[in-house]
Formats: C-alpha cells, structure tokens, sequence
C-alpha cells in the first residue's frame, strides 16, 4: 500500500525553510534549491508546491500575516472582551512592531518583500485588498473612540493611514537598529495621543476610548 503524502506537513516544512533562509540570508537568498537545502528536501519536491519564486515570496508574506495576526488575537484577548479602541490599536500595533527576535525574524522577511513587489506590480496587487481592509478596520476604531473625531479635529481615514506609516517607519528603524524598542513603543504611544488626545493619569476613570480610567465628576 503507498504511503500517505501529508500535503499539508510537507507545505509547512517547507515553508518553514523558506522562512529560516529569508531571515538568516536575506529574501534575495531565497530559490527553490536553497529552500530545499534547508528544508532537506529535493528542489522537485517544492517545485511541487511553488512554481515560481513570485509564488514563494507570497507565501512568505501570508506566513507572517498568519502569525501575526496569531500574536495580535493573543493580545487582545488579553485586554478582556470589549476592549476600548485606543488600548486595541496600540496592543495590535504593538505586535507588529519588531520588538523582540521572534518579530524582527518576521519583519525582515516583510520588509524584504515589500522592496521585492516594489518593482513587481502583479505580486504587489495580492496585498491591495489587505491592506485596504486594515486600513478601513484601523479607521473605524479611531472614529468610534477618538472624542477629537467628534470636534472635528480628527479625520479617521487620514489619521489611520498616517498611523501605520508611523507603525511602519518605527518598524524599519528598529530593524536597523537605530531605535530600541522603547523608543519606538514611546514614539506609538506620543502618536496615538495626537488622534485620542492624551491618556488621562492612572487611576481615573474615562469614557473617551483611551482605555484607562477618569477621574468622576464631582
């Protein structure tokens, strides 16, 4: 009786080759021999899995979405059921940020990918749609939790976009190793005051989306 090919194992064990020669040698690194070196298996055997090298950077690119949105949905649920907006961006923010070397793994791997599509204008446009939705997701928690969007000083479709340029930009710096992570947490954190104003002093009870407390009127 032949053996049983488990498709979806050997999907993964490639991809976590692919994954392990992205980050230690770079995205320019990565081809269906040097992957199935890392891999142990034969160039035939991905050839199955991924016909060209376009193919395998698009995998790539969902591998990372795939964990970080894993280590998003941890975060969150961490802040309990309904979390305010302000404490939800910055926590799924915070995540995507290469804050430790299991993120800087994964950020050099986005990073590399996206200067890839820059000259591949039909692998970028798999990441249109995405990008798109998180922007409009990113948009409506500052519309439904900044009190600046109600006083007209707020726009939430501008402010999402400048938000994940600034998540971005913090990213490619601390990736390079010209911020530390505090800095780039701190720097978050001073952005996300100017779309949610300031957060109110510890111990106060608020009803503005910032997730901490405000103190009660008397």
């Amino acid at each position: 009786m032949p053996k049983r090919v488990d498709h979806r194992e050997r999907r993964a064990l490639i991809a976590d080759a692919l994954m392990r020669v992205a980050a230690e040698q770079g995205l320019e690194a990565v081809s269906l021999r040097h992957v199935a070196a890392a891999a142990e298996v034969s160039p035939g055997m991905v050839q199955h899995y991924f016909r060209t090298r376009d193919e395998m950077m698009v995998f790539a690119l969902a591998v990372v979405r795939e964990r970080n949105e894993a280590r998003i949905r941890r975060a969150v649920e961490a802040l309990g059921a309904t979390p305010a907006p302000r404490a939800l961006l910055r926590a799924m923010l915070a995540e995507l940020l290469p804050l430790d070397e299991d993120r800087r793994a994964d950020g050099r791997v986005a990073l590399a990918f996206l200067a890839y599509t820059a000259v591949r204008p039909a692998v970028a446009a798999a990441l249109y749609d995405e990008t798109a939705a998180l922007l409009t997701f990113v948009a409506g928690q500052i519309a439904a939790g900044s009190p600046l969007v109600a006083a007209g000083r707020v726009d939430p479709e501008r402010a999402a976009v400048g938000l994940l340029a600034v998540m971005e930009g913090l990213g490619i710096y601390v990736l390079g190793g010209h911020y530390p992570p505090e800095t780039a947490l701190a720097a978050l954190d001073a952005h996300l005051d100017l779309i949610f104003g300031p957060e109110p002093p510890p111990g106060a009870v608020s009803r503005d989306g910032s997730g901490r407390r405000r103190p009660a009127r008397r």
